[in-house]
């Protein structure tokens, strides 16, 4: 199957996560996206190791965000090496970096520069905090922007620290907003001839993943986040929203009708919470009758009842359950990708799906520099 950004060619300058990931989208969705590294060291997220797991003299999550992408090292205080990239910058259309605001300039890279090259190119950057204010030059971290945003006040119950997410959603929402952009900015291309400068921060794009709670709270600041004392799962919405202990395990109950729940349950303790809005005028209460009925019976007697009556509800999977599962087997998420015969890494595929097709690749991480000498043939360098 064509892929709707073939002929697309991106060069990358970001490190680590928030840049590479919008590089590894675009790249599953048909682009050719080029690595610009750094001699013998390279990305600095080949040394980054989730859980010490390496393959091939590169960590694991290096290999996971930069499959289906080609290394090419050019040393960027090398002068003949800026004008080797400012050639390959002349015949691409997109190229993306997470360099420290004033960086790029310092290299005569920044948009204002390159544009002279390249009218046409699609100059996308990732920041921590913006270009401008007194935030601009703290490292841009996934946790540090998760505690500035407000985020880590959201997550467990209230007696609780802050708890930070234990994935990178900073970065992670970051790329997805920069390939957004990039996207965006490539049919403008398309119907006017003309670049764009596209910027995006791990703050802007986890204040936005708040919107929700900061709307809230702009329009009434009595309407601040406050977590539950027990069974969080979001500190705006009412009981029985959350996850609860089962006599064997787990269950998720989501938003609902109180009389549906009581339905499902079968308890009458939870009559007297009925009327009005007393699910979220008196949550902690509701939450506590809750939890001491479900931890009577087995996950799978709860979920039966309550899908039987309409209510929205789940089982709490690990990983070892999630991946032994019917249901996300039939999802085919997994991937293996292959640097030589020796180095295998199963990993997972591009969630998106063109006209019924997964969009898989077998090809892995690059070795540091492997596609110089290609590159720069086929570009004429």
């Amino acid at each position: 199957m064509k892929r709707p950004l073939e002929g697309i060619t991106v060069l990358e300058f970001s490190q680590y996560m928030a840049g590479p990931y919008a590089g590894l989208r675009l790249a599953d969705l048909g682009a050719t996206v080029i690595k610009i590294e750094r001699p013998k060291y390279g990305d600095a997220c080949r040394q980054l190791a989730t859980k010490g797991m390496w393959a091939d003299g590169d960590s694991v999550l290096f290999h996971t965000v930069n499959r289906n992408k080609s290394s090419f090292v050019a040393d960027l205080k090398n002068s003949d090496d800026i004008e080797l990239v400012k050639k390959l910058i002349s015949k691409v259309d997109v190229i993306t970096h997470n360099f420290r605001p004033g960086i790029m300039q310092r290299l005569g890279l920044d948009y204002e520069a390159v544009k002279q090259i390249n009218p046409q190119l699609i100059y996308a950057e990732v920041s921590g905090y913006g270009e401008e204010g007194p935030w601009r030059d703290k490292p841009g971290q996934d946790l540090l922007a998760q505690s500035m945003s407000g985020l880590t006040w959201l997550s467990g119950n209230s007696e609780h620290p802050p708890i930070p997410f234990g994935a990178a959603v900073a970065d992670m929402l970051c790329g997805t907003h920069l390939a957004q952009g990039i996207l965006a900015a490539l049919v403008r291309k398309r119907r006017q001839g003309i670049g764009a400068k596209v910027a995006v921060s791990l703050m802007e794009s986890v204040v936005d993943f708040q919107f929700e709670g900061l709307t809230a709270y702009l329009n009434n600041p009595e309407f601040e986040p406050v977590r539950s004392q027990q069974n969080g799962a979001h500190a705006y919405l009412g009981a029985p929203y959350g996850i609860y202990p089962t006599q064997d395990g787990y269950i998720a109950l989501a938003m609902g009708k109180m009389s549906v729940l009581h339905q499902g349950l079968g308890d009458q303790r939870l009559a007297k919470w009925l009327d009005g809005d007393r699910y979220f005028t008196h949550r902690d209460e509701v939450k506590a009758d809750v939890a001491d009925i479900l931890k009577q019976r087995s996950t799978a007697y709860w979920i039966e009842r309550l899908e039987l009556v309409g209510y929205w509800c789940s089982e709490v999977n690990d990983y070892q359950k999630l991946v032994a599962s019917d249901g996300y087997l039939s999802l085919d998420m997994e991937q293996v990708v292959a640097r030589n015969e020796q180095t295998h890494i199963r990993t997972t595929r591009c969630p998106i799906r063109f006209n019924g097709h997964t969009l898989k690749s077998q090809k892995a991480a690059p070795r540091l520099g492997a596609d110089t000498d290609a590159i720069s043939l086929e570009f004429q360098l």
